[in-house]
């Protein structure tokens, strides 16, 4: 039986977008972007637990040119991540799994440099596991968007390996790998799918009704925005890549009506209390207790070339003009995502865009700006 929850989550969180020079800030950010058809954004403000700035831009896909607005479901791509380690944290709360679980107490056959693994590993991306699309790219079989990856042949590649990146504890890589094996192990030690997993423990008691880890075939996406690219000024849907099937790393569709009651269920910890929280939103430290730092070889999925990082269970932790901060961005065909969450300010700001030309966290943080240079 699901746990019922505090009145105030039952209730709509999400009004309509507030008149005033905030909100005039805000549109004035944001309205440049996306002129009549073209693909845009949905763009959440909060602070308070309530509804700052609420507003859609452009359109989810060129063929019908339907506006965007609070209810649009857009792939969130790495802003799953949050999702897929709030699973694990359930489990741990219900004593089915501990953070020092080694994956091979999961997956008894993975090769042995799973033994040093652990599940908090995984969560903090100090893993060393191999990047699954590296190992894809150079493998004989070859996924394509119309015949994509699913996360068991993840674990299928990931065991083909003898070894790790680095050892388990010892440096610090963004990991899409840990986060696909994280959903596999949620759906290991549950006995249900990921997906229905998310939905009976984490989307229903909130009433994120539009939510879902998307399994093309088995649940449908309704009033779905369409990935797109911009060629020669032109814009042209991109949807789907080879790897747009995994879950654990990226595969949930969510909207701002639902995103508003996920943050108001982070604020009052309607899921865990604050002391596994705390766990959560603590920066992770390598093994000899030195902090973490990004690796110094650039690629798409390394932001700050050999500069600190501070991540937890699913959330970078960096703070931003000397404000406490927990944000996640999302990048994949056709969809950039952020979430900036400001505790002390009780701020967060959620940006949803269907096209790859807009820089989501850039365009979050100047939001930000626009509210708290108010005060």
């Amino acid at each position: 039986m699901l746990r019922r929850l505090p009145l105030l989550l039952l209730v709509p969180v999400l009004g309509m977008a507030a008149d005033g020079p905030v909100a005039a800030r805000l549109d004035a950010i944001f309205a440049p972007l996306a002129q009549g058809r073209t693909p845009g954004l949905a763009v959440l403000v909060r602070q308070d637990g309530r509804t700052l700035f609420q507003r859609g831009y452009g359109v989810t896909e060129l063929r019908s040119a339907t506006p965007i607005d609070g209810g649009t479901n857009f792939r969130l791509a790495s802003f799953t991540k949050q999702f897929t380690a709030m699973s694990v944290m359930l489990l741990v709360k219900d004593g089915k799994l501990r953070y020092d679980d080694p994956l091979t107490k999961v997956f008894p056959d993975f090769p042995a440099y799973g033994k040093a693994i652990t599940i908090s590993h995984l969560l903090t991306h100090t893993s060393g596991l191999p990047d699954y699309e590296e190992v894809m790219e150079a493998g004989a079989q070859k996924w394509t968007p119309q015949d994509q990856i699913r996360d068991d042949e993840v674990l299928k590649l990931l065991k083909t390996q003898r070894a790790g990146k680095f050892a388990a504890g010892t440096s610090w890589s963004y990991s899409n790998s840990g986060y696909v094996l994280l959903g596999l192990v949620v759906a290991k030690v549950s006995g249900l799918p990921f997906p229905e997993f998310l939905q009976k423990r984490i989307f229903a008691p909130l009433h994120m009704d539009h939510t879902l880890a998307y399994v093309a075939g088995t649940n449908n996406v309704v009033h779905r925005a369409y990935g797109h690219s911009k060629q020669k000024d032109v814009f042209v849907e991109r949807d789907q890549s080879s790897t747009s099937a995994t879950l654990g790393d990226g595969g949930v569709y969510s909207n701002l009506a639902d995103l508003a009651k996920w943050d108001e269920a982070l604020a009052r910890y309607a899921l865990l209390d604050a002391s596994a929280m705390k766990e959560a939103w603590t920066p992770a430290k390598l093994a000899n207790g030195a902090p973490t730092r990004w690796p110094s070889e650039k690629n798409e999925d390394n932001l700050n070339p050999g500069k600190p990082v501070s991540y937890g269970f699913g959330w970078f932790l960096d703070p931003y003009n000397g404000q406490k901060r927990m944000w996640h961005t999302g990048s994949t065909t056709g969809f950039r995502t952020v979430i900036q969450r400001f505790p002390e300010r009780k701020l967060t700001v959620i940006l949803l865009i269907n096209r790859t030309d807009l820089d989501a966290a850039q365009l979050s943080l100047k939001a930000a700006d626009a509210v708290l240079g108010a005060h």
